[in-house]
């Protein structure tokens, strides 16, 4: 499918008529893609738990910009090079990101992913390499909001992961509802598995797993109540 007849099928969906919710749902084949994504009203999806968005080719550079509550993103990359900004304002979101779902042989080698959610209720899972080695990551995710739930996995052996969080009230009466659960493995190299955590506001279980040859730095920074923190490193 080529770039022009995605844009086209995007842009009917947005003037077929009246609507309760954005959807979009996109099976696309071909390398160089080039595509931004922007949804703005309640219930905006781009795939579905049943219906995943799938992208497939290298040197793909696609962003998606969503306003409104209720976002749902399911976007499967399969494919050696992604470069791509999300841009989620909204309540109760659910994003989930799966780079290489399918192919060990690109393995989402080099990857550049900023993801910025500013809303309550975010539940955000991302994998990045799989099974595979991603050989060069680079991702910032930030998160303004109460009530977050955030899984990461990365297998890679260059990697810079950066999770800003920014809440201000305790989700729930104990405090556990902004959970974060970080997992790097795959072996590191002279620059590999970096991760830099920084967390303020109240109610946070906070678990980060590194494993590897070497290379393991953690910087964390958390500033508010409530806070159990695990952390595991294996050389």
């Amino acid at each position: 499918m080529n770039n022009n007849l995605i844009k086209a099928i995007i842009l009917s969906l947005f003037f077929a008529g009246p609507a309760l919710a954005n959807l979009i749902y996109i099976d696309q084949i071909g390398d160089n893609l080039d595509l931004d994504i922007v949804q703005d009203g309640q219930d905006n999806s781009i795939g579905s738990s049943s219906a995943d968005a799938v992208f497939n080719g290298d040197n793909m550079n696609f962003s998606i910009t969503q306003t409104g509550s209720y976002n749902v993103i399911a976007a499967i990359i399969n494919g050696d090079t992604y470069t791509g900004t999300w841009d989620i304002t909204g309540d109760t979101n659910d994003i989930a990101l799966l780079c290489d779902s399918a192919n060990s042989n690109s393995s989402c080698g080099t990857v550049t992913a900023n993801i910025t959610i500013d809303g309550d209720t975010q539940d955000v899972d991302l994998s990045f390499g799989e099974t595979a080695d991603a050989s060069n990551l680079i991702a910032n995710i930030t998160i303004d909001g109460d009530g977050n739930i955030v899984a990461m996995t990365v297998d890679g052996t260059s990697v810079v992961a950066t999770l800003t969080i920014d809440n201000t009230v305790l989700s729930g009466t104990d405090g556990t509802a902004n959970t974060f659960t970080v997992g790097i493995s795959g072996d590191g190299d002279a620059d590999g598995h970096t991760y830099i955590h920084d967390h303020t506001g109240g109610g946070a279980v906070v678990n980060v797993t590194q494993s590897g040859i070497y290379d393991n730095l953690i910087n964390m920074t958390t500033s508010g109540d409530s806070a159990t923190i695990d952390i595991s490193q294996t050389d």
